[in-house]
């Protein structure tokens, strides 16, 4: 039902005119005190990597980390957030593909796999559009 509501806004939003550039302050908590950078990726269409064209990554500082994306194209996005622990530049993980550092997605946490696009994403058309990401450990650390 969602990803039906999620896609007449994009056809909509294709038919009200040109695509207006939006902003989108996104609020990471959870990163737990250490080395390493949060990363953030506003994704369109899926959570791939191929999908997430645009990234920001920061210093863990402790509480919250604070992103702020301007010019961002209106339309159906989703937030994908880790903190890069070990400063490797990517999400580890088990071998059976299990994250190992801290991540979370807009919309909804998995504890033990990404959730589909459509249970993470939202509408974006206005400016000044915030969110809160939590992101927590899936599995205990090694």
């Amino acid at each position: 039902m969602r990803a039906a509501f999620l896609a007449g806004l994009a056809v909509l939003a294709a038919f009200t005119g040109p695509a207006r550039a939006a902003g989108l302050e996104v609020i990471v908590e959870g990163a737990e005190p250490g080395p390493g950078e949060v990363y953030v990726t506003l994704c369109q269409g899926g959570l791939s990597e191929a999908a997430c064209p645009i990234g920001r990554s920061a210093p863990v500082r402790g509480g919250a980390e604070r992103f702020v994306f301007t010019d961002v194209p209106a339309g159906v996005w989703a937030v994908a957030a880790f903190q890069d622990e070990n400063g490797n530049g990517r999400l580890d993980r088990t071998a059976l593909g299990l994250p190992l550092e801290p991540y979370g997605f807009s919309g909804a946490v998995a504890r033990r796999a990404r959730p589909d696009f459509a249970s993470a994403s939202f509408a974006l058309h206005e400016p000044g559009t915030a969110m809160r990401i939590r992101i927590a450990r899936p599995l205990p650390r090694r």
